[in-house]
């Protein structure tokens, strides 16, 4: 309530050699006494052949189109509501991001990602190896002088051990429930861009639009989280059930920002999830 600054990044870039740069950006929390969270930490590669590139560490996924970008970079002050239910807001990972931009006349990306899948809808496994995968395409092009257009596909694999969730039964009932097993999400994207003679300093328009798909096969253990009465079964208080889980989730938004002059622009979304 009131006036309030929220989260700030404080980011530092430099070239580390000819053939590498690097960035760290440190998300700072509006509140006194919390401690700030590395967002970013990685190196990138400056001078890989024939279109590629290599970055290794923590960093934002690849995969859709507004993830890679950093909240003060969006159109509106907060993710789209798919983002938030399907990623917890953004996709962050641990690992390697390799990338690959062919020598064509139009816009085309490849990317493929593998990381420790440690954020959700994945969990840390306490383990080795990697625990998330991901895939990507973008394409892309002018329209004459005064119009760009991307679209792009995605695939994120991860995995998930006791993944926790609170829900309440009809009778109010407080449960515990623990998902173990596989997260697939599949992503499609569309931007077009409009800005007079291709400069968007005076006027620009902006319309986006994505769909996510997530698939989820495992096991769901619901337990009790009061003690009084179960809220999995009714017929023994106090213990928990493992059920097999299998679930199927979509969602989508679109939005379009209008610049109409150099120092404002108004913008709609629409949001929904199935």
């Amino acid at each position: 309530r009131g006036f309030n600054i929220g989260e700030s990044d404080l980011s530092l870039e430099a070239s580390i050699d000819p053939m590498w740069s690097g960035r760290l950006t440190l998300a700072l929390p509006p509140e006194n006494g919390e401690s700030p969270e590395i967002e970013e930490a990685f190196i990138r590669s400056n001078s890989l052949p024939n279109g590629l590139g290599l970055t290794a560490g923590r960093f934002l996924s690849g995969v859709g189109y507004l993830n890679s970008q950093h909240a003060h970079t969006w159109d509106f002050s907060d993710a789209p509501l798919p983002y938030q239910a399907f990623f917890g807001g953004q996709l962050i990972d641990d690992g390697l991001q390799l990338k690959w931009l062919a020598p064509t006349p139009v816009f085309l990306e490849f990317g493929a990602e593998v990381g420790r899948g440690a954020n959700f809808p994945g969990t840390d496994r306490n383990k080795n190896g990697a625990g998330a995968g991901a895939i990507f395409a973008h394409i892309g092009g002018d329209v004459g002088h005064s119009n760009a257009w991307r679209a792009g596909v995605s695939y994120l694999k991860t995995k998930a051990s006791d993944r926790e969730a609170h829900f309440a039964d009809t009778s109010g009932i407080e449960a515990l429930g623990k998902f173990t097993g596989d997260s697939a999400t599949w992503l499609a994207d569309f931007v077009w861009k409009w800005a007079l003679n291709g400069n968007p300093k005076y006027q620009n328009f902006k319309f986006q639009t994505e769909y996510f798909q997530r698939r989820e096969k495992g096991d769901l253990t619901c337990s009790d989280d009061e003690g009084v009465g179960n809220a999995c079964d009714p017929g023994a208080s106090g213990s928990s059930v493992t059920s097999t889980y299998k679930t199927r989730q979509s969602g989508w938004y679109a939005q379009g920002v209008f610049k109409f002059t150099p120092e404002w622009r108004a913008g709609v979304r629409y949001e929904q999830l199935d």
